[in-house]
């Protein structure tokens, strides 16, 4: 299962008899004891009851999870009142983060899937090419292919343009190979590199599909695979940026023209609860406090001592936490953004699929 099918998996998971059923830690595993035990004996002293009871039960299998996962940047759900543990292994280091609440709480996950986009890299010559796929910064698989091509005939007469056409029709046939490769990896983006001019031959092939994600061609050794991977990864970082920014500016666009968009957390909320959001847009470390009613989910920000709804309980929860829940249950896709502008608009927003 990839990550973004964890996300969705986790978005699902919602206990509606109690705020603080799971447990949700991000933690790097260098020094990070005291962390954990402060965290730990602030949450213990706020909980009662059953809620206490299956905090301590879940506590210790956290712990054990920590020891038996060799990545040493982690994201650890657990609950034992549903018998439930996932263990994620992440590609940077992010804040230590322990929450405990009515679901798993996958906001840092949804943003670590944002920045890190999967991607596939195609190294490619007249007669070698190796695909990567590439996952939240790390290859996670490989492709290699290869085929003895004549070198280039230096004598002239008929024999030459003879050979040069057999040349080029193996060279052909190899890149045409390397097509059909690429056709079982097409939901991706895809990064082009090698020497020379066969890159652009191969390029010219594939069909429209493929050539739309291309987002970018390198000129690289084929035997320079580290320095192709380390320029493939700033392009790709790059193009979130750009990509993040187009999606701001095309939310403003909207929202002038009075077309299908929505902003600020009320509105954006009501949108997403409702399936209407086809592009979630947020801004980076946008925290708001707010509340839900545990007896008619209304939620909204700010504070609430009781439901103006139904005059039901409510709790504290993180907004933009059941909004990303909520996105993820309607396949709606997310960007984080840095955009300023953003910010102005409410830090949060979407563009619709309908009204």
């Amino acid at each position: 299962m990839d990550l973004k099918e964890t996300i969705k998996e986790l978005s699902d998971i919602y206990d509606r008899d109690s705020a603080n059923s799971f447990v949700s830690l991000y933690l790097n595993k260098k020094n990070y004891q005291k962390f954990l035990d402060k965290r730990i004996k602030a949450i213990k002293t706020v909980l009662k009851n059953d809620e206490y009871t299956n905090f301590e039960k879940t506590i210790p299998n956290v712990l054990d999870l920590i020891k038996e996962t060799n990545n040493e940047n982690i994201a650890v759900f657990a609950s034992s009142k549903y018998n439930f543990e996932k263990v994620i292994s992440l590609p940077v280091k992010i804040d230590d983060l322990l929450v405990i609440d009515s679901s798993p709480y996958i906001r840092p996950l949804a943003r670590v899937y944002d920045e890190w986009e999967s991607f596939t890299l195609v190294l490619i010559s007249s007669n070698y090419a190796k695909i990567f796929e590439v996952s939240l910064g790390e290859i996670k698989d490989t492709k290699s292919l290869s085929k003895d091509i004549m070198n280039k005939h230096k004598k002239g007469g008929c024999s030459q343009a003879r050979f040069n056409r057999l040349r080029r029709g193996a060279i052909q046939a190899f890149l045409t190979e390397v097509t059909e490769e690429l056709r079982k990896k097409v939901d991706n983006k895809i990064v082009v590199a090698g020497p020379g001019i066969t890159k652009q031959k191969f390029i010219e092939m594939l069909p429209k599909n493929i050539q739309e994600k291309i987002i970018d061609v390198i000129d690289v050794d084929v035997d320079d695979e580290n320095k192709l991977l380390k320029q493939s990864f700033s392009l790709v970082s790059k193009r979130e940026k750009e990509q993040s920014s187009e999606a701001v500016q095309q939310l403003k666009e909207e929202i002038l023209k009075d077309g299908l968009a929505v902003y600020g957390i009320k509105e954006t909320l009501e949108a997403v609860r409702n399936g209407q959001v086809e592009l979630l847009l947020i801004k980076k470390d946008f925290k708001p406090k707010g509340w839900i009613c545990e007896n008619c989910q209304a939620v909204d920000e700010g504070f609430q001592k009781t439901c103006p709804y139904c005059n039901g309980k409510t709790s504290e929860v993180d907004v933009l936490e059941e909004i990303l829940e909520f996105a993820e249950r309607t396949d709606a896709k997310i960007e984080f953004a840095d955009d300023e502008e953003l910010k102005d608009l409410g830090n949060v927003g979407g563009i619709l699929r309908f009204k």
